[in-house]
């Protein structure tokens, strides 16, 4: 859970410097990968969950 914290927060702050600073437009794009990358986690993460439950 700390891993997506970290990269959700790390990915608004990149997009907010590179809307806010002219000429920035590489860092709005990795902060957009970034959230990409934190949303792919996220789902296999409750992939992997939902697999490890044993048969009632």
């Amino acid at each position: 859970m700390l891993l997506f914290l970290t990269l959700l927060i790390a990915g608004i702050a990149l997009i907010a410097i590179g809307v806010a600073v002219d000429g920035m437009l590489y860092l709005m794009s990795i902060g957009v990968l970034l959230l990409i990358v934190d949303l792919l986690y996220l789902a296999t993460r409750s992939i992997w969950r939902s697999t490890r439950r044993p048969a009632r």
